[in-house]
């Protein structure tokens, strides 16, 4: 009885340094946020009163704001379908290889990791510029007569989401691709399945976990970022994240920033749940 206490205590003690952290640096944070998104601010002084009212909430209903709050959304799932449609067949690909081929293709979808982030994002720019290399490739095959006009667009901060998050999106689908057992594959041939109702009542159910994993970690991430649109956005197209620190380091209205930014949470963690409540749905 003495023993099993010890060893609750040993592993409570392990545990301290990490609930330390994540108090330290993600709970008193995110309690700080949402108490100042109550708060009001003097725009002459900068002074911060906290007299808890909903001013900060419904000023998100400002055209200006609401549309960044939807274009942010409209772009995040943009990028996520767009990962998941090239993410799939990739990791699909891979998992069906040998284990040595798979080895070196994982390497391979790995290595724009070992790039700085800003900077891949910046090569992006060179590439999507009107007379970069995509444009001269483009003309050459007849698609476009004058200059690539993606740059600083939209499109420009979907394709550069694409870019960036498309690893996170296959990883975990090539994770559940390859635990699928072959046996259950060659039974359902056996069965008289043909290669299309094999992948659409076999491989499709058992891979939905990788697909909704690898949705969150792309779409989460992807509504609240900030790079990609001050880069390939060049200022003209603004997600929330791009607001948020607008309101923080430049207007200084720490406390409409604050309530942006637990707008922005809200909307993940719904995003959150619902692809929770959509897996387990999918599991039974």
């Amino acid at each position: 009885m003495i023993a099993g206490r010890r060893k609750q205590l040993l592993r409570g003690l392990l545990g301290l340094p990490t609930f330390g952290y994540v108090l330290a640096f993600f709970l008193v944070p995110l309690v700080m946020i949402a108490v100042y998104s109550f708060a009001r601010v003097s725009l002459v002084t900068f002074d911060i009163s906290f007299d808890w009212n909903l001013d900060n909430y419904r000023q998100i209903h400002d055209p200006l704001y609401f549309d960044t709050l939807v274009r942010s959304i409209v772009l995040s799932v943009g990028a996520t379908a767009g990962c998941l449609l090239l993410g799939f067949p990739l990791a699909y690909f891979i998992s069906r290889q040998p284990p040595i081929w798979q080895k070196l293709l994982l390497v391979l979808v790995i290595v724009p990791f070992w790039t700085s982030f800003v900077v891949r994002t910046y090569a992006m720019v060179n590439l999507l510029e009107g007379h970069g290399p995509l444009a001269d490739l483009l003309r050459g095959l007849h698609v476009i007569s004058g200059p690539l006009q993606v740059l600083y667009t939209p499109r420009a901060i979907g394709i550069g989401i694409i870019y960036s998050y498309l690893p996170l999106m296959v990883l975990p689908i090539y994770v559940a691709l390859e635990r699928i057992d072959d046996d259950l594959l060659a039974a359902a041939a056996d069965l008289g399945a043909g290669p299309r109702r094999v992948f659409r009542r076999v491989v499709l159910p058992l891979a939905m976990p990788g697909v909704a994993v690898g949705c969150v970690i792309v779409g989460i991430p992807a509504m609240g970022e900030y790079v990609i649109p001050e880069i390939l956005g060049g200022g003209k197209t603004l997600m929330l994240g791009n607001i948020i620190t607008t309101q923080f380091l430049t207007v200084g209205d720490i406390p409409f920033g604050s309530a942006l930014a637990v707008s922005l949470m809200g909307v993940m963690a719904v995003t959150l749940l619902a692809t929770r409540r959509f897996t387990r749905v999918e599991a039974q």
